[in-house]
């Protein structure tokens, strides 16, 4: 029951995730990548640190500190400023599509970390959803903008930032409270966000939003910052991150749907077919009876 409650939780940091990538890619035009991560994790910091604070949560051990703010700039920081970069260069639906391969990515992470045991079920139902994505890509790149492949192998490269986070997040979180880990990372990575984007003058920006934007960047923020990754570590503490990494195979289906309103992208069969078989693959691999 822990691992299905585990799932079901990601599945929802997943679709809200998927939200999340149609509003950057919405807002891309007008911030730059260390903007946009800033506006996620700073306004998800300040959302999460009162919640803390009154919830009076476990915090990390003192030992633990270095680790957990280094995982934290780690995906915070440099995984979300490749993800932006990505979405700037190709549609919401094929970003969070390249994104869904992280399956395979935690998977091969964990076994080498020896996290995770790899099984037959697991690795058919993750190679099912895999070429899932793969087939979807391939066969819209015709209707994708030019350069497109840039922002996919960004997304694919940058993958490898949470798969480390999945993996190695698990031992810090069970010595603390995944809120208690989750914010002391999270405000590691804005601060050093926040510093960067002052270097680089990213803040100046803000003064030629408008009330949409607002509306978006502040959504950004408390629905895909803060929302989104209480969710993912909670359910990071109730399953094993291989199945929980699979359910980013369902972000593609928020972020096509809410970018087709947003911004008018279209919704092509090959992204139809690709998803059913990425839920043909979650479902195999999270349905292996325990031993």
């Amino acid at each position: 029951m822990g691992e299905w409650l585990g799932v079901a939780i990601a599945l929802a940091s997943s679709s809200i995730g998927g939200t999340a990538a149609a509003i950057t890619r919405y807002l891309v035009g007008g911030a730059d990548p260390v903007l946009l991560a800033i506006l996620r994790w700073g306004i998800g910091f300040l959302c999460l640190l009162p919640c803390a604070l009154v919830l009076g949560v476990r915090w990390p051990q003192r030992a633990d500190w270095p680790a957990v703010a280094l995982l934290g700039i780690c995906f915070f920081g440099l995984f979300f400023i490749l993800y932006n970069i990505a979405v700037s260069y190709t549609t919401a639906a094929r970003a969070s599509l390249a994104l869904a391969t992280l399956p395979l990515h935690t998977m091969v992470v964990g076994a080498i970390l020896g996290a995770e045991r790899l099984t037959a079920r697991k690795i058919a139902g993750v190679g099912i959803a895999v070429l899932g994505v793969t087939a979807a890509l391939a066969a819209g790149l015709a209707q994708s903008p030019p350069g497109a492949w840039r922002g996919e192998l960004i997304m694919t490269g940058a993958v490898f930032c949470m798969a480390f986070y999945n993996v190695l997040s698990r031992p810090f979180m069970q010595r603390s409270s995944p809120l208690g880990f989750l914010t002391v990372g999270m405000g590691a990575g804005a601060l050093v966000l926040v510093i960067a984007g002052i270097l680089k003058g990213s803040l100046a920006a803000l003064g030629d939003f408008s009330a949409a934007q607002w509306v978006a960047g502040v959504y950004l923020g408390i629905g895909g910052g803060a929302l989104a990754f209480i969710l993912w570590v909670l359910a990071l503490a109730r399953a094993t991150p291989t199945r929980v990494a699979n359910t980013m195979t369902v972000n593609p289906i928020a972020a096509a749907v809410l970018a087709a309103l947003l911004i008018g992208e279209p919704i092509t069969p090959n992204l139809i077919v690709g998803l059913i078989a990425v839920f043909a693959g979650i479902g195999i691999a999270t349905s292996e009876a325990k031993t």
